[in-house]
């Protein structure tokens, strides 16, 4: 490029043996080249110690050499590189006269210069008809970001110009796939360079080119696999009003590529639509045009154009216009030529996201994974299909590992009059399994109207709860929590193998099929949760248990490792088989909760002993270690805690067989032989006064007439006969003539507790027990007998054992250790 040779003379005068050891430089520039060498001050500010230029004796922070003018000049430090950088700029004019082409040569040369950081910038000014074409010869580039560096510390700065505003193409590094710029009026290129970079070429050449209609073509060469990420103009700020940039992919035939917008912006238009415009070969529909919120095209073999096309914006919200997008290059897979039909016509309010996992990504070249649409033809990292319609896939990925599943269904009752007795049945559709990709989760979220209805799941398999003591080891869980806003309650983890018959729930709930080891293929079958809609009820949870006679079974209240919610009630009715006693044992002596209002409780009731154990989780210590022959409830309600006091309760059952008490069959033994030895010995004596009483003589009787023959009768217990009194009729004591004294009111009236009776079974009937307000104990209820019905019928989802609720008048406090029944006489007036 002989056309920007001026003569440049940079002269080294010699090493100068001075104290501070500086080299001397002289830089001459001769006239009208075009150029200038300005020094100042780096960046970072200077340090401590500082560095001046000296210029004939004279200290100086920054040196100015215009064309046509000569300079000498040495620095005050040893180091200057670390205090001074350089900027050589030179002015190349093709509106006068011809452009001088060709490579671009580093001019003053770098082995000539001040050992500095330094940039050299060509400014090209050309007309508006006339292409000028960027050629990288020693490297293609690679376009970095903002904040971004590069590796070697080499820069590459590329604008353009739209009348005299500048615009900027990208910063570039080496080693990449960057081959060719094409601008239009005028470019502007900056080469940054580090200090210790002794190139003598810029690796940059200048071509003429016809009018190219548009900001920028920037072309991208592939030679095998690999990836590049490109920005649009002036990114991150807003893409030029109105205007036009391409981008032009060069790729083997063999191999595929696809696009992926990473960050994209629109501007507000008032005129026009933003959108990329696609070349694709092969494809009859050139060019093919996507909004930018679309899939982009991916799996395309061969060479494609991509351009941005900006629109007329609002002169008052203009908006940004900005777009980053990555291309991946790589073979073609077997599963691209296979297509899998996702049929979600007959699904309602239900979506199926495929979406590629987290990678570690290193330095090396990772191929991409996507999930293509067969019609339109995009592909994505993250594709989404919702319920309606039918889809067909296909997926462009070397590891389909590298890709899960997710899926979300909403069962919603809008009329409980409908929905009651409705079941549902939770499973994953079998079309869904089918597909060759991992299952990460499956969450259905089941709504029902407000204080109407409340929900019971029903496993086809009995489930165990996740705890620390036992973990959940099966291939798949079902999470289960509250989807009320505002709530957060977490019932817990189940999975298959448990003792749970049975969750009930109040209101809307989260069911999430969870999936951990690819081998729940094998297990699908075990899957299977049905919900049932039953009447409300007012407890947040009930746990239905049947433990197993071979194992503990470990429970623990919702929300754990964050603590109960406030004011929430959760209870679990625990069956015990006749002949079978169960043990029923907490982790911790105190729950350690501070109640900021209300009372926190715990309710033990068993069925048959008509006893309820009552204990203020906030002060008592919890029970220790108990046997219990019948089922029981076990009820915990907490109040509103003080921040970080909440706390978190687990306990555990065991059943062992029922034995006879060894003493009791003593003493039996004992009493029987006692009473078969006396029989014996009463028989003896009788046989033997029989004998003596034979050999006597006979009995002579004398007749007494004052003496009363008859044989005395004994007294009779009842003097009326039986038919003449109610001694066949058996008295109902009322609890009330009894215990009527500790129920007066002060005022002198009674009050009348209320009391459940049995009553034929006629639907639900009961509720587990609730916990009585501060001060007040409710009389024991009595319990129905019946078995709950079997499902699908709703009404065995609540037990049919009835409890008494709290009674809202007021009640002396007593002492809740003792039971009610168990208090002998008066009340003491005092209380």
């Amino acid at each position: 490029m002989a056309g920007l040779d001026f003569g440049v003379t940079v002269a080294l005068l010699g090493v100068l043996l001075l104290p501070r050891g500086a080299e001397v430089f002289e830089i001459t520039l001769p006239p009208k080249s075009g150029m200038g060498v300005f020094i100042k001050a780096g960046i970072p500010p200077l340090p401590a110690k500082p560095c001046h230029i000296i210029i004939s004796k004279r200290y100086h922070l920054t040196l100015t050499v215009k064309a046509g003018e000569r300079a000498v000049f040495d620095f005050s430090c040893q180091y200057p590189e670390r205090h001074f950088v350089m900027e050589i700029h030179k002015n190349v004019d093709c509106m006068s006269g011809p452009c001088p082409f060709g490579e671009v040569p580093l001019q003053p040369s770098t082995s000539s210069l001040p050992t500095l950081n330094r940039t050299f910038i060509w400014d090209v000014k050309a007309p508006k008809n006339i292409g000028l074409e960027l050629r990288f010869s020693t490297s293609h580039l690679r376009q970095i970001g903002p904040g971004e560096s590069c590796p070697d510390g080499v820069t590459y700065s590329i604008s353009g110009r739209i009348d005299a505003t500048e615009v900027r193409i990208g910063t570039f590094c080496n080693n990449g796939t960057v081959s060719r710029i094409k601008v239009q009026e005028g470019v502007k290129m900056a080469l940054h360079l580090p200090w210790f970079d002794k190139r003598k070429a810029s690796g940059l050449s200048i071509a003429n080119l016809t009018s190219i209609k548009r900001l920028c073509i920037v072309e991208s060469v592939f030679m095998g696999e690999g990836s590049a990420t490109l920005m649009s103009a002036n990114y991150p700020e807003g893409f030029p009003e109105d205007e036009l940039m391409t981008w032009q992919f060069v790729v083997p035939a063999h191999l595929r590529a696809s696009v992926s917008f990473l960050t994209v912006n629109v501007s507000n238009c008032v005129r026009k639509e933003e959108r990329v415009e696609y070349y694709i070969p092969g494809s009859t529909t050139n060019p093919e045009v996507f909004r930018l919120e679309d899939p982009q095209p991916g799996n395309m073999a061969g060479n494609f154009n991509l351009s941005l096309q900006g629109c007329d914006q609002d002169a008052q919200n203009p908006g940004i216009l900005r777009l980053q997008f990555q291309v991946l290059v790589q073979h073609p897979q077997n599963e691209s030529a296979t297509t899998y039909l996702v049929d979600l016509s007959n699904e309602q309010a239900m979506s199926l996201t495929i979406a590629l996992r987290s990678d570690k990504k290193g330095r090396r070249f990772v191929p991409g994974c996507f999930v293509c649409l067969v019609s339109p033809r995009t592909c994505s990292t993250n594709l989404t299909l919702t319920s309606g319609s039918k889809h067909k896939i296909s997926f462009l990925c070397d590891n389909l590992t590298r890709l899960w599943m997710t899926a979300e269904k909403t069962i919603s009752c809008t009329d409980h009059r409908y929905c009651y007795r409705k079941s549902y049945p939770l499973q994953v559709p079998e079309h869904i399994l089918q597909l060759p990709v991992d299952l990460h989760s499956f969450s259905w979220k089941l709504l029902v109207p407000k204080d109407k209805l409340s929900m019971a799941l029903v496993p086809a398999q009995k489930l165990q709860q996740s705890t620390n003591e036992k973990f959940c080891n099966t291939s798949f869980s079902y999470l289960v929590a509250s989807a009320v806003p505002d709530q957060d309650l977490y019932f817990g983890a189940f999975c298959p193998g448990g003792s749970i018959e049975q969750i009930q729930v109040k209101q809307n709930t989260s069911v999430t099929f969870r999936t951990f080891k690819p081998s729940f293929r094998q297990e699908v079958s075990r899957q299977g949760l049905t919900v049932f809609f039953i009447p409300y009820f007012r407890e947040d949870g009930i746990f239905t248990v049947t433990p197993d006679t071979k194992s503990k079974v470990y429970l623990r209240t919702p929300t754990w490792n964050w603590g109960l919610p406030p004011l929430t009630s959760v209870s679990w009715n625990i069956s015990v088989p006749k002949n079978q006693v169960a043990c029923l044992t907490f982790l911790k002596e105190r729950t350690g909760v501070v109640c900021q209002t209300g009372r926190a409780f715990m309710i033990i009731q068993e069925q048959r002993a008509h006893a309820e154990e009552i204990f203020n989780l906030e002060d008592e210590v919890l029970p220790k270690p108990s046997f219990r022959h019948h089922s029981f409830w076990v009820n915990i309600s907490n109040c509103s805690p003080v921040s970080g006091k909440q706390f978190e309760l687990q306990f555990w059952v065991t059943l062992t067989p029922r034995k006879t008490d060894l003493t009791v069959v003593l003493i039996a033994a004992v009493g029987g032989g006692a009473l078969l030895l006396s029989a014996i010995g009463f028989i003896i004596c009788c046989v033997r006064k029989k004998k003596k009483d034979v050999n006597k003589g006979p009995v002579v009787g004398i007749y007494n007439g004052n003496i009363n023959t008859q044989m005395p009768k004994p007294q009779k217990k009842f003097q009326k006969g039986r038919k003449d009194n109610d001694s066949h009729v058996y008295a109902v004591i009322d609890d009330t003539m009894v215990y009527g004294h500790l129920l007066q009111e002060p005022n002198g009236s009674f009050h009348q507790p209320e009391v459940d009776t049995y009553r034929p079974f006629q639907g639900p009937m009961g509720s587990p027990p609730s916990p009585p307000p501060t001060c007040s104990r409710a009389p024991t209820a009595k319990l129905a007998e019946e078995k709950p019905p079997t499902y699908p019928s709703p009404e065995s989802v609540s037990e049919p054992y009835t409890f008494s609720y709290p009674n809202n008048g007021e009640m002396g406090c007593g002492n809740t250790d003792i039971p009610l029944l168990d208090i002998q006489g008066p009340a003491d007036p005092g209380e």
